[in-house]
């Protein structure tokens, strides 16, 4: 009798006082079809979790010292990783049975991706594991002009053009699989990013180093959105617009990150002057002086902090130095082609320059990335 194979995935969980969302999440998990390894890492939860954890043996459980966030368990559990692939996934989502399986496939078909994300419904409109009718959580990541990433499909009716597979800018965190050895090779999770902008950044620097990422709309996860983290919230604001800055100043040209980075302290002063003049005022947190100052003052205090959690940054590795690493950055491969544009937009792109610096083309060539793209 041939000996079963060695699972060639890791499905890695980052959890924070979740404990009834992670219980549906991992009884989802253990009707996948796909052999598959578990790593749960347990952000210092205190409601029950590790007692939770204990029910389910197949599960390896990574306990930090603190709360470190979801990009901060993320950078811990990459470094237990011992599989080919490794699978991203929320506590609050729901995978359907195919969900790994379909992910897989994709990667296997084409050793040029080197993430796929996932069909993610919210979870409050999905009739169900399937899919069919309710909204889009999210069908990869977008990216803004102004460096802001966004949910592809947020919101809009789950269906054309979310039911076929397309070549898409980033992968969310939420529900992704990633080669294990590319994202190493890319730097690894920013851990000090804590939370959000995690696999906006990521998926950015695995682009600079050729790498392209699919959408998968096989692979269906029901999404409680949100349920782990209050978009409406202090917290939620400064993690959001410090991270996009960091993530700027890494990734993208260095006149669009300068442009960026000075257009905040210039926005914050206005916002000043006009609670000042006691003229109105958004109420968000994101327009509040205070707040932004906050941002402003972490932003510089991370730049030269170490990006990767301290245990997984061998050396010689692509941003596993400072968190802003200006060393000159790979050029496009010989014969590679451009970044195409999302699946609704029927046209992709021509063949990129082998001596163009691979952010250029990365920006300029992505529509949404460049004003020239009229977004």
């Amino acid at each position: 009798m041939t000996p079963a194979a060695e699972p060639d995935v890791t499905v890695l969980v980052v959890t924070w006082r979740a404990r009834d969302l992670l219980a549906a999440c991992l009884e989802a998990l253990r009707g996948q079809t796909v052999p598959h390894r578990l790593l749960v890492v347990d952000n210092a939860s205190t409601d029950g979790t590790a007692e939770l954890l204990e029910k389910y043996e197949e599960a390896r459980v990574l306990r930090l010292p603190r709360n470190a966030g979801f990009a901060g368990g993320a950078a811990a559990g990459l470094d237990d990783v011992r599989t080919p692939y490794v699978a991203l996934l929320n506590d609050d989502a729901l995978p359907a049975p195919g969900w790994l399986a379909a992910l897989r496939a994709a990667l296997v078909a084409d050793p040029g991706l080197v993430a796929a994300t996932s069909r993610l419904l919210l979870a409050s409109t999905a009739a169900g594991p399937a899919g069919g009718a309710g909204r889009v959580n999210n069908a990869g990541v977008l990216l803004r002009p102004d460096g802001y990433g966004a949910d592809r499909g947020l919101g809009e009716p789950d269906g054309p053009p979310y039911d076929v597979p397309a070549e898409v800018f980033g992968f969310s965190g939420g529900a992704a699989l990633l080669r294990t050895g590319a994202v190493r090779t890319a730097g690894g999770f920013p851990a000090p990013y804590f939370l959000y902008y995690e696999d906006t950044d990521t998926s950015w620097r695995l682009r600079l180093a050729g790498g392209r990422i699919g959408y998968v709309p096989d692979a269906v996860v029901r999404h409680v959105h949100s349920a782990s983290a209050d978009q409406a919230s202090a917290s939620f604001s400064f993690h959001n617009e410090r991270n996009r800055l960091l993530t700027l100043t890494r990734c993208a040209p260095a006149g669009v990150a300068a442009r960026e980075v000075a257009r905040f302290p210039l926005t914050t002063a206005s916002l000043a002057a006009k609670r000042a003049l006691r003229r109105p005022v958004p109420p968000a947190p994101h327009f509040r002086p205070g707040l932004r100052l906050c941002v402003l003052a972490s932003y510089a205090r991370l730049l030269h902090q170490p990006a990767t959690h301290p245990s997984a940054a061998p050396a010689a590795r692509v941003g596993a130095g400072p968190l802003v690493d200006r060393a000159p950055l790979p050029t496009c491969r010989p014969g590679g082609r451009s970044p195409p544009p999302p699946e609704s937009q029927a046209r992709t792109s021509g063949p990129a320059q082998a001596s163009l610096p691979a952010w250029r083309s990365c920006w300029a060539s992505w529509p949404g990335c460049s004003r020239r793209a009229g977004r």
